[in-house]
C-alpha cells in the first residue's frame, strides 16, 4: 500500500472485493474523488450513481469528471443518499462508498448526521448484491460527528452475521480520534 490516508487505504481495500465493471454508488459525492475513483473501476460497462445535497458539490465533481473525461460514467444527482433507493433496484449494485462528514472546503454545518447516516447504510445494504461491498470512511468530531461514529458502529455490530461481513478497522495508536475505515460484504 502506497498511502495510509483514509481514503486512499479504503480505495485499496475497496477495489480488492469488487469486480471491475460493475454498478457503484457514491453515496456522499463531496468533491468527486471518490466518484472519479469508481468511475475508473467502473469502465466503459460499468455505472455510478453520486449523491450529495449540496450543489457546490455537484458543481465540483462535474468538473473533476469532465477533467479526466469520466462524465459518461456517472449519474449525479442532487438528493440525499437516504433516497438512492429511488434511483437504484435493490440487490443491483456491487459497490458503495461512503465518506461521512462535511464537504472539504464547504460549509462546516452540513454535515451527515447520525439518523440520516444509519438510514443510508441500511438502504445501501439492501441494494447490494450478494459478494458486493459498502465501505464508510467514518470521521468523529465536531458537533455531530461522535454521535454518528458511535450510531454507525452501534448499526454495524448489530447486522446479521449470517447475511454480512462486518470489518472495522482503526488507527491504534494515533491521538485525536482518527477516522476509522469499515468495510461490510454482503454474503
Amino acid at each position: 500500500m502506497i498511502s495510509y490516508q483514509i481514503t486512499k487505504w479504503s480505495h485499496e481495500l475497496f477495489q480488492m472485493q469488487v469486480r471491475p465493471g460493475g454498478c457503484y454508488v457514491d453515496a456522499t459525492m463531496g468533491n468527486g474523488h471518490d466518484t472519479l475513483f469508481l468511475c475508473k473501476l467502473a469502465g466503459e460497462t460499468g455505472m455510478v450513481t453520486a449523491f450529495d445535497i449540496q450543489e457546490k458539490a455537484l458543481e465540483a465533481t462535474g468538473k473533476l469528471l469532465r477533467e479526466y473525461q469520466m462524465e459518461k460514467r456517472a449519474r449525479l444527482y442532487l438528493d440525499s443518499h437516504t433516497n438512492m433507493d429511488k434511483y437504484l433496484e435493490a440487490e443491483s449494485v456491487d459497490g458503495i462508498y461512503f465518506n461521512f462528514g462535511y464537504l472539504p472546503g464547504g460549509d462546516h454545518n452540513l454535515a451527515t448526521k447520525a439518523d440520516t447516516s444509519v438510514e443510508a447504510i441500511a438502504k445501501g445494504l439492501a441494494l447490494l448484491r450478494k459478494g458486493g461491498v459498502l465501505a464508510l470512511c467514518i470521521y468523529s468530531g465536531g458537533d455531530t460527528g461522535f454521535e454518528e461514529k458511535d450510531r454507525i458502529l452501534e448499526y454495524l455490530k448489530s447486522l446479521d452475521e449470517k447475511r454480512y461481513i462486518v470489518i472495522v478497522n482503526t488507527y491504534y495508536n494515533r491521538k485525536n480520534n482518527p477516522p476509522i475505515p469499515a468495510f461490510v460484504v454482503k454474503k
